[in-house]
């Protein structure tokens, strides 16, 4: 059921000044990379309690739909063909290696042999193509997955050992789309089994295994003693540290971390600003800070509808809204402003600040010259009769309470250029809803992949298309016969140098066609006791590992 719209004007500013004034009395971090093996010895056993404070998956299958919460806990029961290492190299996992075609139109991986899933299946190539298949099935209801794959026609087993990949057209992203939660490896003896079926109990190869879900409190992963394929990178081999995760939903994020305070759990994700900041003084809570890759936070104005179908609107908006003293004071220095599409964490990122100095003359003369010359009672701008009404879907599970009181920030700003901006606050369901009906102008939409072909997915006009889930992820509507040049070359070429060029003229394209407001990177703070260790972010889309974490007690 569709929840209840809540039209917002500026309450929760007042509401987030309360929660920093509070913070103020909490302890907490101090910034530190992810916990050290080195200093003691490894403890066998014990349970780690994680609190989440992002939205509870509906399929805890990570092909099926394919969202961040779905990608943070089954990193822990599945694995990918390839991963990456910390310097952005790719680095083997089920795949032990692999050679892309001279023509680019295939791609051969050699297995890692005598891989079992939990339920006991051998992990071969037959399981591939069984994976690739079902990621493909329009049934499956894949977004992620699904637009990840979009170049590959199908999957052949050589034999028992060696897949290949034949494609449509190269793509230079393959490597780094296999490397994503959303393209894991399940066993396909479970695949066969009913949806429902699946989303309760996805079987991997990973380092534990799903033995309980209580939907709306918490899923139960056990170690799977049976383990044996861990990535290059990892810093042990066999079976995991750990006995048991325990892997609770707590919305609220002042209860999850008095929670961890109090030591009721030993990890929660989306730690806040004010907490982050304010918790500098204990010797008990350490923050892993781990930016997701791919795009940037970022609010998209969606081309394909009015107002914004004129780019002399799309580029007023973006030129009189200031949000640089906002992501200041509302992060307190958590997040740095961005004007780029892509995150820091992408080598290739483009950036250029002066698209976005603050302009307001400029700004109000070109919403003059597009028509918008006449103002209401109310101070909104006009035109043969119709305001200048933008609807702003905002979700509460994907946007912190600093990020939302900023788009409130922006409200008022574009108030006084004559834009009514309207935000809804809605549920997960119900704001992609909203972006599959249309019902939006401007939209902050997070989207993590690896690499910068997430360019590809973003804004390929071929993006337009939803995917058979219902999820398109060009929302800006970006139709560009220029951009859609510049990425298909992009993909086909193998040379490093001249990839990155043409990716270069896809970001300014995008960034010069006014179609997005960059605002900073997708905020990825983990906050932990100190008596966790071996904790780290994978390089991939930085989800958190627990197969080379313990507890010590």
């Amino acid at each position: 059921m569709r929840s209840p719209e809540i039209t917002t004007r500026a309450p929760f500013l007042a509401l987030l000044g309360l929660t920093a004034a509070s913070a103020l009395v909490l302890s907490g971090c101090t910034a530190a990379p992810p916990s050290d093996t080195a200093s003691s010895k490894p403890v066998s056993g014990g349970t780690l309690t994680y609190a989440s404070g992002d939205a509870e998956p509906t399929c805890l299958d990570p092909h099926v739909g394919g969202n961040y919460p779905q990608a943070l806990v089954s990193t822990q029961y599945l694995e990918e063909l390839v991963s990456k290492n910390t310097a952005g190299d790719v680095i083997p996992w089920l795949a032990t290696s692999w050679k892309e075609a001279s023509d680019g139109l295939s791609w051969t991986f050699s297995l890692k042999k005598g891989v079992k899933f939990t339920d006991g299946t051998a992990f071969d190539a037959a399981a591939v193509v069984a994976n690739v298949k079902h990621v493909q099935d329009p049934t499956t209801l894949s977004s992620t997955g699904y637009l990840a794959l979009a170049k590959v026609k199908k999957a052949v087993a050589v034999d028992d050992s060696t897949v290949r990949f034949d494609l449509s057209s190269p793509d230079s992203s393959l490597l780094d789309s296999l490397s994503q939660p959303w393209l894991a490896i399940e066993s396909p003896t479970a695949l066969k089994r009913t949806q429902a079926v699946n989303c309760e109990s996805p079987v991997g190869t990973g380092p534990f295994k799903v033995v309980k879900w209580t939907k709306q409190q918490s899923i139960t992963l056990e170690r799977n003693d049976g383990y044996t394929s861990p990535p290059k990178d990892a810093a042990h081999t066999g079976k995991a540290y750990l006995a048991k995760i325990v892997w609770r939903f707590l919305p609220d994020s002042a209860s999850r971390y008095a929670a961890l305070q109090a030591g009721q759990v030993d990890v929660i994700d989306n730690a806040q600003p004010d907490t982050i900041v304010a918790a500098k003084k204990s010797d008990q809570i350490t923050e892993l800070d781990a930016p997701r890759p791919g795009a940037s936070n970022r609010l998209e104005l969606n081309s394909s509808q009015a107002p914004f179908n004129d780019e002399r609107v799309r580029e007023a908006f973006i030129r009189g809204v200031a949000v640089n003293d906002g992501i200041t004071s509302l992060f307190f220095g958590t997040a740095k402003r961005s004007y780029s599409l892509l995150s820091s964490v992408e080598k290739d990122a483009y950036s250029d600040p002066s698209l976005f100095d603050i302009d307001t003359t400029k700004a109000n003369d070109l919403l003059d010259s597009a028509g918008w010359t006449t103002r209401d009672s109310a101070g909104y701008r006009t035109k043969d009769g119709k305001r200048l009404t933008v609807r702003f879907p905002v979700s509460t599970n994907q946007s912190i309470p600093a990020e939302r009181a900023l788009f409130e920030q922006i409200q008022e700003e574009a108030k006084s250029l004559g834009f009514d901006v309207e935000i809804s606050q809605l549920d997960l369901s119900s704001w992609y809803g909203a972006l599959a009906a249309h019902k939006y102008e401007i939209v902050s939409a997070p989207y993590t992949k690896v690499g910068p072909g997430v360019l590809g997915v973003l804004y390929d006009s071929a993006s337009i298309t939803p995917a058979p889930s219902g999820y398109f992820a060009n929302n800006a509507q970006v139709d560009s016969p220029e951009v859609d040049a510049f990425l298909k070359q992009a993909s086909a070429e193998s040379d490093a140098t001249k990839r990155a060029d043409l990716y270069e003229q896809v970001q300014k394209s995008v960034l010069e066609g006014y179609y997005v407001l960059p605002l900073y990177d997708q905020q990825n703070h983990y906050l932990y006791r100190t008596s966790v260790h071996g904790l780290r972010a994978m390089p991939t889309v930085s989800t958190p590992t627990f197969y080379d974490a313990w507890v010590q007690r």
